[in-house]
């Protein structure tokens, strides 16, 4: 079961199960907050995304995954976008091959957002973050 923490104001954030349903209700509840937040020609990339890290840290992680949205302050900033799983082991970058089914979603990160990185868990929380900007189109 999805569990909402918040999505009013200028923050989203929701813990999803360890269960492949998680990438499919990541996506749709990302695509209508941002619809809810007027900032829907960022819809198909940070779904793409986000469903990238989702899927990542269902391969790698047995806990639940956060997945957070902080709406740009102003005209100029960047949506942030966080996907976070209890697993301490930050993710790493690989070269896929061409025939290889897997193995690209942090590299589309890398070639798609503005800036992305990795952190530890926030305070109270194990594991770690990973995270992505996308700047607003215009």
């Amino acid at each position: 079961m999805i569990g909402v923490i918040d999505t009013k104001g200028d923050c989203a954030e929701w813990d999803f199960p360890a269960d492949p349903g998680a990438v499919r209700t990541a996506r749709a509840v990302v695509r209508e907050q941002l619809g809810d937040w007027n900032l829907t020609p960022l819809g198909d990339i940070t779904v793409l995304l986000v469903s990238e890290l989702v899927t990542n840290a269902l391969r790698h992680a047995s806990g639940p995954i956060g997945v957070r949205l902080v709406r740009p302050a102003g005209p100029m900033g960047a949506l942030l976008v966080e996907v976070s799983d209890p697993l301490p082991d930050p993710p790493l970058a690989r070269t896929a091959a061409p025939e290889d089914e897997g193995g690209r979603g942090l590299q589309l990160v890398a070639r798609a957002a503005q800036r992305w990185g990795t952190r530890p868990g926030r305070t109270g929380r194990t594991g770690k973050t990973v995270w992505f900007e996308l700047a607003l189109p215009g």
